[in-house]
């Protein structure tokens, strides 16, 4: 009994503590993001917030690349917490595998025959939409087959991921890499 009991106040209490992840403003269909309250770390609200992010691998081929969906958390987390999307300006660096992530649908699915379509694109459109530049690099471009011929329209090509990373610093952007 005294298990019993303890069991299911444990689940109670794990059920009361637990946090539901919230859809965004800016991005709602992707990047969903946890409310934290009364940070003791303030966020600078009336900063303008410039982030480029490293995407250099990719996952499941039937998901949306988690490191491209990082880019909408970081907007809508940001969103909620009182930044003027205008204050924040995004840019995402697509090199090594990653830049498959870009390919249009018929092309995706020649690459990965067991998916019916890119679940990329439509993340990488409503990125694009909301002012985030998709960078892919030439180089690993090359490498991979991906030219502009089988890219989504909302991609742009570089040089190289080193030329697009070092241009976008020397820009003021913030580097963020997993």
């Amino acid at each position: 009994m005294k298990k019993t009991l303890f069991l299911l106040f444990l689940l109670f209490s794990l059920n009361t503590f637990s946090q539901d992840l919230m859809p965004g403003d800016v991005i709602p269909d992707y990047g969903k993001t946890y409310p934290v309250e009364t940070p003791g770390f303030k966020t600078d609200t009336s900063s303008v917030l410039k982030v480029v992010f490293d995407v250099n691998r990719s996952f499941d081929e039937a998901e949306p690349n988690k490191l491209i969906e990082t880019a909408a958390r970081y907007l809508n987390m940001h969103e909620h917490a009182g930044v003027d999307p205008g204050n924040m300006q995004v840019a995402i660096v697509l090199h090594g595998k990653a830049v498959q992530d870009a390919l249009n649908d018929e092309s995706y699915k020649k690459k990965f025959p067991e998916v019916t379509s890119n679940p990329n694109l439509p993340l990488i459109k409503a990125l694009s939409e909301n002012g985030v530049d998709i960078i892919i690099c030439g180089q690993s471009a090359t490498h991979y087959e991906v030219n502009r011929e089988n890219t989504d329209d909302h991609a742009v090509f570089a040089l190289s991921a080193m030329t697009a990373l070092v241009q976008l610093q020397n820009d003021n952007y913030r580097l963020i890499n997993f």
